[in-house]
């Protein structure tokens, strides 16, 4: 107890010392770009020969940021910018000396970052914490990410234009971007928005262009930007997306493995419909009823074999990417992926002068449920529905300070989970952040999952808190971290699988960057301490490590991390050594090149005792040409016990792709999973000794935006064990359509 009021001190006398310190001072800048207003459209071809481009603003892309330190580019870019009353135009002209070099692939929308690049950052509140990223490779593939700051951002599907081309002196692109898909301040008159061009230029170093010289000394990227100024009078029209959506599939199952024949199943049709209202230019109402949430996306299958935690999968469904950023905290409180069969859901997103605004409520016909615990997790799903609510404000202190606020709750029948709390995030200068959050629960389970999954009775309550410093300089930094979560703190509509510890991590790194006449672009040496015991004094971790990273010719990235631990399980104690090693390079455009390496002293968590362990994942991507690509990973690990090899498991993946054109293409995935398992080495009687699954699925994808596509596709899942061999369990044929109505 005492622990947690002087935790609960900490953060109150950090928010009160950051909020009452003297305000960072800013250099003085230059006056804000103009950015000029045009009457005509201009036709997005890639061709800059409109006569609307000879009156454009035009700015240099002049240096190197990465891995340089703002030398000299060594190559030409310009951007060029321009507005009407409902689009935002910006184009490139990417001169390249040797235009044969150019890394240009067709590829699905978002994937084409090994390719070259141009793009640009929008700063449309001049909040110097949120930006857009709009992003296109030299044969128009788009790529689009919305960044936040601290807490990285996500995903973001906008719907625009962009066309580029190739030619004897480099590349050129232009992107259409509408007002209707961007938020931006609510204003009659002009605005300044904070503006970066960017330009990925990937040889043997992978090089990154950008506008202006980045302060490696200040750990605020967007403080830095160039300022442009202008937009009045734009619209974002009626702003008004509603897109219907049908899908329908049909599976054969096979109820009696392995000799039971493949029973047919009903075709299944689903109708649904999403709608999406930037009700003003800075707010968007959005609503689904119905949606279809299904996954065209097959998830990367990964091991979870002697794993005592639920393993994270990321969130690819469109309602839910669109803001998740304004949800995101340093505790992982709220991650949708939790919500599972959604009937309908009602979302609010946004931001008005200083305030940011986040809230959504969504029925659920299927409650998921994590138990967590303090060495492992369980989980389970309820046959019943539940309604998630989540409502997120955050409160900006001029350019230094966030202080923010967070609900999320989930309730259904003898079931509810509340958590509440506040978070903050203070830059007390250019290189000292301090981040905070916290927050409490209270929760209430079914008898059934009392009993069975071994939770408290009744209603009970707990909290978590974080408290995290970095200090971060052009050459060195250092950071430390506090948490201290409870035993029956519950985040049910996050993902917070580990509860009952406290502890944290202190560490330090030392940069060194390099230049043309030297063997690496940038050495990076790190050291860490990590100490973590439960509520009850009980060890689980001291860990001390190092890892030592380097980046080089071939595009080369490479890290080894040796670490010494002491890990608690299960009332012992374990030491253990352990050796990481992590290696990728690209040497040519059309290949890539990776494996990870870990080898050392380890825990059999199912039987508590000590092992070793050796973990191999190698994989490689390969393109003949613009149209095919060629992707492979295997997965090995084995655990060693004194008594003999506990189990071999392994995974491999296959995929290929054909890419027609930036919007099409047809695509083949297997993944096969063979575990062997000494059972005479295992408490539990039940195992099986063998275990293969193999998934196989044909995609065909047409994507004319993020919301107007049509797929169709073929999976089936076979599995064996130690009495038969690979045996179909079940098929399904399925076909989705969607169209997005733009008003």
């Amino acid at each position: 107890m005492t622990q947690r009021i002087a935790l609960i001190t900490l953060l109150a006398f950090g928010l009160s010392v950051s909020i009452s310190a003297q305000e960072h001072h800013q250099s003085e800048t230059a006056p804000p770009h103009r950015i000029p207003h045009a009457q005509a459209d201009i036709e997005v071809d890639g061709i800059l020969d409109e006569e609307s481009w000879d009156t454009a603003w035009s700015y240099e892309l002049g240096y190197e940021v990465d891995p340089g330190e703002n030398i000299p580019a060594v190559v030409r870019t310009e951007v060029l910018m321009i507005n009407t009353n409902t689009h935002l135009y910006v184009a490139f002209r990417a001169y390249d000396p040797d235009p044969a070099a150019i890394r240009a692939h067709l590829s699905d929308r978002d994937q084409a970052w090994n390719d070259d690049w141009v793009g640009v950052v929008l700063d449309t509140f001049n909040d110097e914490r949120r930006n857009y990223l709009l992003l296109v490779n030299p044969l128009g593939v788009q790529m689009d990410v919305i960044e936040a700051w601290p807490n990285g951002g996500g995903v973001w599907d906008g719907i625009w234009d962009s066309a580029a081309q190739i030619s004897e002196w480099g590349w050129s692109a232009e992107l259409k971007i509408p007002f209707s898909t961007l938020r931006f301040q609510r204003s009659n008159g002009p605005q300044i928005w904070g503006f970066d061009a960017i330009r990925g230029y990937p040889r043997n170093i992978n090089r990154q262009f950008g506008a202006f010289e980045r302060d490696r000394d200040n750990n605020c990227y967007l403080c830095q930007a160039v300022k442009i100024e202008g937009f009045e009078g734009v619209s974002p029209g009626k702003n008004l997306e509603i897109v219907p959506t049908l899908t329908g599939s049909r599976t054969q199952h096979r109820d009696d493995m392995p000799d039971g024949p493949l029973e047919n199943g009903s075709p299944d049709f689903e109708a649904g419909i999403t709608g999406r209202w930037g009700f003003t230019p800075n707010l968007t109402l959005s609503a689904t009823i119905n949606p279809d949430f299904s996954q065209v996306e097959a998830d990367a299958r990964q091991l979870d074999v002697n794993r005592p935690f639920a393993i994270y999968y990321p969130e690819t469904r469109p309602f839910f990417m669109e803001g998740a950023d304004f949800f995101s905290t340093t505790l992982r409180a709220v991650h949708t992926r939790t919500l599972r069969e959604p009937a309908w859901g009602v979302k609010v997103t946004g931001k008005e002068g200083s305030h940011t605004i986040g809230a959504y409520v969504v029925d659920d016909d299927l409650t998921n449920l994590i138990f967590p615990g303090s060495q492992g997790s369980d989980s389970t799903s309820l046959e019943q529905s539940s309604t998630a609510s989540v409502l997120r404000y955050k409160y900006d202190v001029a350019n230094n300070y966030t202080i923010g606020a967070l609900y999320a709750g989930r309730e259904g029948k003898d079931y509810s989970n509340k958590v509440a709390g506040f978070d903050a995030d203070l830059r007390l200068s250019d290189k000292d952040r301090i981040v905070l959050q916290f927050l409490s629960s209270r929760t209430q389970y079914p008898d059934g999952v009392v009993s069975d999954f071994d939770q408290p009775e009744g209603q009970f309550e707990d909290w978590a808190g974080t408290l995290r410093y970095f200090h971060e300089t052009r050459t060195w930094g250092i950071w430390g971290v506090y948490s201290d979560v409870g035993k029956d703190f519950r985040a049910d509509l996050g993902f917070m699988p580990r509860v009952d510890h406290r502890g944290g991590e202190v560490g330090h790194s030392y940069v060194w960057t390099g230049n043309d006449n030297t063997w690496y672009s940038k050495l990076v040496l790190l050291s860490a301490i990590y100490y973590r015991k439960d509520h009850d004094g009980n060890l689980l971790e001291n860990e001390y490590a190092m890892r030592f990273n380097y980046e080089g010719p071939l595009q080369t990235h490479a890290f080894i991390r040796p670490s010494h631990a002491r890990e608690g399980y299960n009332g012992e104690e374990f030491e253990l050594d352990e050796l990481s090693i992590h290696i990728c390079m690209t040497p040519t455009a059309k290949s890539h090149y990776s494996l990870n390496l870990i080898t050392g002293d380890a825990i059999d968590y199912d039987n508590t005792r000590p092992a070793k362990r050796l973990y191999l994942n190698p994989g490689f991507w390969y393109r003949f040409g613009r149209h095919l690509r060629i992707e492979a990973s295997y997965t090995h690990e084995e655990l060693e016990v004194a008594e003999g090899q506990l189990y071999r498991a392994a995974i491999g993946q296959l995929n290929a792709s054909w890419q027609f054109n930036s919007r099409a293409f047809v695509r083949a995935i297997v993944q096969y999973v063979d575990n062997e398992f000494n059972v005479a080495l295992y408490d539990d009687d039940d195992m099986d000794p063998i275990e293969q699954h193999l998934f196989t699925q044909l995609l065909f994808s047409y994507k004319v935006n993020p919301q107007t596509v049509f797929f169709l596709g073929y999976s089936d899942n076979s599995a064996a064990n130690q009495h038969y061999s690979l045996t179909q369990e079940n098929r399904t044929i399925f076909a989705k359509i969607g169209y997005a109505f733009v008003l």
